[in-house]
C-alpha cells in the first residue's frame, strides 16, 4: 500500500473513530497497525503518528483490552511489538461485544430500573414511552445476543441478508 494511501486511511479511521465515540488516537493507532505489514513497536507508532510515547502506550493498552491487537515478541529483542487482528470478522465481533457491554447494556439497565422503581414519578405518556423503549431495547438486546453468540451463524445471516460473501 502506498505511503500516502496508508496515511489517508489512518487519518480517516481516526475521524471515523471519533464519530463513533472512540478516542481519535486509539483509532489512528489501530488503523496504523491494520495497514502495517510487520509488527510495530511503541517508538515506531509514536514516531509515525507524531504522538507521545505515553499516548501511544495508552492507546495500545485500550486496543489490547478490546482484543483487536496483540502483543508479539521478536527473538533476541526485549521490546514489545504489536500487530492487528488479521481476521476482520473477529475484530468486528470483539468490538461489537465490547460496545454492547459498555454502552447498550447499561442503558437498558437504566431504563429497566426507572420502570421498576416504585418511587418513580413517571406516569402517563412518559411512563408509556419508557415502557416502549424497554420493549424495543429488550428486543434489540435479544437480537444482538443471538447475533454475537455465534460468529459463523452471524456471518451466514449477514451473507443471506446482504448477499455478501461469508469468507
Amino acid at each position: 500500500m502506498e505511503k500516502n494511501i496508508k496515511k489517508q486511511f489512518v487519518e480517516s479511521w481516526g475521524v471515523m473513530g471519533s464519530v463513533w465515540g472512540i478516542n481519535t488516537s486509539v483509532a489512528r493507532v489501530h488503523a496504523l497497525l491494520m495497514v502495517s505489514e510487520k509488527p510495530l513497536g511503541l517508538d515506531d507508532i509514536s514516531k509515525k503518528l507524531n504522538i507521545s510515547r505515553g499516548n501511544a502506550s495508552m492507546c495500545l493498552k485500550e486496543l489490547r483490552n478490546w482484543g483487536v491487537i496483540q502483543k508479539v515478541s521478536s527473538s533476541g529483542d526485549r521490546k514489545d511489538y504489536y500487530v492487528s487482528e488479521n481476521d476482520v470478522w473477529k475484530m468486528l465481533f470483539r468490538i461489537l461485544r465490547e460496545r454492547k457491554k459498555r454502552e447498550f447494556d447499561p442503558a437498558l439497565e437504566t431504563v429497566e430500573k426507572a420502570l421498576a422503581s416504585s418511587a418513580s414519578d413517571l406516569s402517563g405518556a412518559a411512563k408509556d414511552r419508557l415502557q416502549q423503549m424497554e420493549e424495543l431495547m429488550s428486543a434489540l438486546d435479544s437480537l444482538a445476543s443471538k447475533f454475537l453468540d455465534n460468529e459463523d451463524d452471524a456471518k451466514a445471516a449477514l451473507a443471506f441478508l446482504t448477499g455478501l460473501s461469508k469468507s
